[in-house]
This record gives structure tokens, sequence and C-alpha cells, in this order.
């Protein structure tokens, strides 16, 4: 049977609604709002449920194509990949487990049967998570505030965790989902930001919400590592650093375009260049051994392939800063101006450093990590 990433060219429909996007950029950057035009582009065009099986009412599309589609809006567009990343990386987690029998269907054809758009809160959530349940009958009533959920605007689920003390048990993490339209939960719009402005990350409140029992799909122990995060450390980095893969790619392009069509460039900027080029390769190779290690959702979630994407996470990171700095450097003054897609890259740039884990955190991990082989 012919599948349909064979019946749809996806790539040609990724490179029509990118250029769009990049016409849009600079007026969602400028405004600090939602890509919400483009989220509606997106999900006209099945973008929701793209990877998600096609026995499951998706698409199937693999985790590296969907790499590759994120690293080419990127190119358009920071903010709209980015917030791409947020709801592709809660898939990708329960396509991993149903391929592993390990459930998640019932997850997946909701999304695809109603397009639904999915928010994160892990960025600050990590080990200790935060935010607090109290059990009350049935369920939990959750208080605290969620910190860069992107799509929080516009999106449709929370994928969230929050502290729970339990008496018999001690402190535990538990996680759930929570929809956007539950009582109590609201957005506070305080996205504003230096980069990334049309990701609309803005802080979630949840007020007394109620959580029912059954909505728990996990429980671990406050602060200590679970191999759930070998299996979200895996599918997500990834998908994130495509996002920035994407804008470093950019940058160097528009500085390649630039020289290349003047007569006389000087032979500093030769060799400026050939170094910008060494930077992006670095960037580009570590991000694609990100993708490797991945294996379209096919691995085992080991302590060692979460250490391994972490370090890749921190140099595809740092590798992609640099380069977009070399660029915005040999682009010259101009790079400075407002007006300018360098200095928007710039500025979106700098988000790739902030994701889990942060550089000095993961040299923490990895230490531990290693220290404890034998």
């Amino acid at each position: 049977m012919e599948s349909s990433i064979e019946k749809v060219n996806w790539n040609a429909i990724t490179n029509d609604l990118a250029n769009a996007f990049a016409e849009r950029a600079a007026k969602h950057d400028q405004a600090g709002d939602f890509v919400a035009d483009n989220y509606a582009d997106l999900k006209a065009s099945g973008y929701q449920s793209l990877t998600i099986p096609e026995e499951l009412g998706g698409y199937g599309v693999s985790h590296s194509e969907m790499c590759n589609i994120i690293k080419r809006i990127g190119k358009s567009c920071g903010s709209t990949a980015l917030a791409m990343t947020m709801h592709n990386h809660l898939l990708a987690a329960n396509i991993w487990k149903y391929k592993k029998g390990q459930g998640g269907e019932k997850m997946l054809e909701k999304v695809a049967r109603e397009q639904l758009v999915l928010i994160s809160t892990g960025a600050k959530d990590w080990l200790a998570s935060n935010g607090e349940l109290v059990k009350v009958e049935n369920g939990y009533r959750l208080s605290g505030l969620k910190h860069f959920a992107s799509q929080s605007a516009y999106g449709d689920v929370i994928v969230t965790s929050a502290q729970f003390n339990d008496p018999e048990n001690g402190m535990k993490v538990l996680h759930f989902p929570v929809p956007m339209k539950t009582e109590g939960v609201s957005h506070l719009n305080n996205w504003n930001t230096m980069g990334m402005r049309g990701t609309g990350s803005h802080t979630i409140k949840f007020d007394n919400v109620f959580v029912p029992e059954g909505a728990i799909v996990l429980s671990r122990n406050v602060g200590e590592f679970h191999p759930v995060w070998n299996v979200v450390l895996t599918v997500a980095m990834p998908l994130i650093m495509s996002a920035y893969v994407g804008i470093a790619e950019r940058a160097v392009e528009l500085v390649v375009e630039k020289f290349r069509q003047s007569s006389d460039v000087p032979p500093h900027i030769v060799s400026q260049i050939g170094a910008l080029q060494n930077m992006f390769t670095h960037a580009k190779v570590m991000w694609e051994d990100m993708v490797r290690i991945a294996n379209d959702l096919d691995f085992e979630p080991t302590d060692q392939n979460g250490n391994d994407i972490l370090i890749r996470k921190t140099a595809v990171a740092n590798a992609v800063i640099q380069t977009v700095s070399k660029a915005f450097e040999i682009n010259g003054g101009q790079s400075y101006f407002k007006n300018q897609e360098m200095e928007r890259l710039f500025r979106d740039i700098q988000g790739a450093r902030f994701h889990p884990l942060s550089e000095t955190e993961q040299l923490k991990f990895t230490g531990e990590y290693i220290l404890k082989q034998k």
C-alpha cells in the first residue's frame, strides 16, 4: 500500500507554507503576538497530525522528516518552528509508547480526529516540577504557575505535572493532561521577550483546577531522574534544535548571498565565510547525530541515550549561537538595524541555550553520569 508520505509531497507543501511565514515573520516579531495565522495554515494542511501513524488517523511522517520540516520552517520563522516542536515532541513521546505497546493510541487518535494543539509545560518542570496538587474526592485540585508554555493562547490541551504530598509514599510528581478550557485555567499574556517573540509562550495559571484521578498517567519521586526523561529528551531535543539549526542556516544564507553578489570581496571576508561554514557544519553534524540517536523513535530509554542527547544539545546550542553571531559580524553594521532580518535571527537564536538542560546543568548531569559508570 502506498504510504501518505509518498502520496503527499510534504516538502513542497512545507516550502509554500514557509515562504508565507517568512513574509509575516517581521510583523509578528515587532508586535510580539502569537503566530496564529501561521498556525491556522498549518492546521488547515493537517500538520497537527503529520507524525501520527496512519492507522491512528495521521499521515505517518517520520520523526526525522519532521525534524527537517521544522528546520525548513525555522529558516523562515523561528517562532513558528519552535512552537511547532512543543506540540510535536509530545506526540513523539506518545508515538514511541504506541510503538512499544505501552499505550498512547487514544490520545493520538483524539489529536488526529480533532486536530488538537498540545501545550507543553516541561521546560520548567524537569525533575522537581512545580505547582501543588491537593487530594479531593475522585481526583485532585491543582494550583500553580507554569512558565514558558508555548502556544498557550492557541492550544487545546496542556500536558503538565505537579507535586503531590502522598501521605503514604511521600513527595511525588504526578503527570497528567488538562484541557485549556477547564475552569480555573488561564494564560497570563506575559510573553514579552527579546527573541522568539511569536511563540506565545505565556505563563499558564492554575487556580484550584480539578484533575480527575483517571487523568494521571505517571507518578514518580520528586527530584529523581526517571526513565521517562530518557524518552522525552531523546524525542524532544532533536525537534527543538531543528528550529535553531534552521535559523542558523538562514543566517549563513544571508551572508553568502550578499557577498556572492559583490564583485570585490575583501580577503578577510572570504576567510570569515570559511570560518562561518565550519561553525555551521559543526552545528548541523551534531544535530544530525541527535536525529540519528532518536532513530525514528526506535530506541530503548537508556541513560546512555539521555546523556548523549543532552551533550549534543549543548554542542548544537553553542554552535548555532556562534554561527549566527559570526554571520551578524560578517554582515556588518547593518545587522544592528531593527528592520534587518539578521537582527531578528540574532535575537531568536539566543533561546537555544535555555532549553533543558542549560549548559551548566548538563555538565553536572553528564559528570555525575560518567562517574557512576564502572
